[in-house]
């Protein structure tokens, strides 16, 4: 059996471990293979590089990166790489995580990096957009993707059913338990 990898994840530092669990949640959701690492972009510059190259030599098809702070990690693989890389800024206490946030969508030109929402929220839509940039040849992917999404609208029509039975206060109530 080939040895594949369609994403790689790397995080910043231990402390994003436990957000990028989302992603890896929802990659497995769709059947993708993933490593992940922790390399920072400042800390462990030859390690960085090693896992990149580990990582294209078992055919990974895209990046995601998770760092907070200055976030150089994304703009780092990007600049090593031609595969696409998405960034997640990390939740984090200086600047509101503005910080992270703008260090990952400012890349110079020639550096693209695609930046999701900071946080949980970002951390799957990282892996649904890696999802959406592989299942361009894969046809079995579109069709669980496809899935997902009717899924998701479905769960956004049942709560408007019970919003217009129950009414706002009912429905609210209905939240709190």
């Amino acid at each position: 059996m080939e040895n594949r990898t369609d994403v790689a994840i790397i995080v910043g530092s231990g402390s994003d471990v436990e957000l990028i669990n989302e992603t890896v949640k929802t990659l497995e959701e769709f059947g993708l293979t993933y490593s992940l690492n922790i390399a920072s972009a400042h800390r462990t510059t030859k390690h960085l590089k090693q896992c990149i190259e580990g990582a294209e030599s078992s055919k990974v098809k895209v990046f995601i990166a998770a760092a907070g702070m200055s976030a150089a990690l994304a703009g780092v693989i990007a600049s090593s790489t031609i595969l696409p890389v998405i960034a997640i800024p990390v939740n984090g206490k200086n600047l509101a995580s503005l910080d992270s946030l703008f260090s990952t969508v400012q890349m110079p030109k020639g550096v693209p990096v695609a930046t999701v929402a900071i946080g949980k929220a970002g951390a799957a839509n990282a892996a649904i957009l890696a999802a959406q940039i592989i299942a361009i040849s894969d046809n079995n992917l579109k069709d669980r993707l496809k899935a997902y999404k009717i899924k998701m609208a479905e769960t956004v029509i049942k709560e408007d059913l019970k919003l217009q039975e129950y009414g706002i206060e009912k429905y609210i109530e209905g939240l709190k338990k």
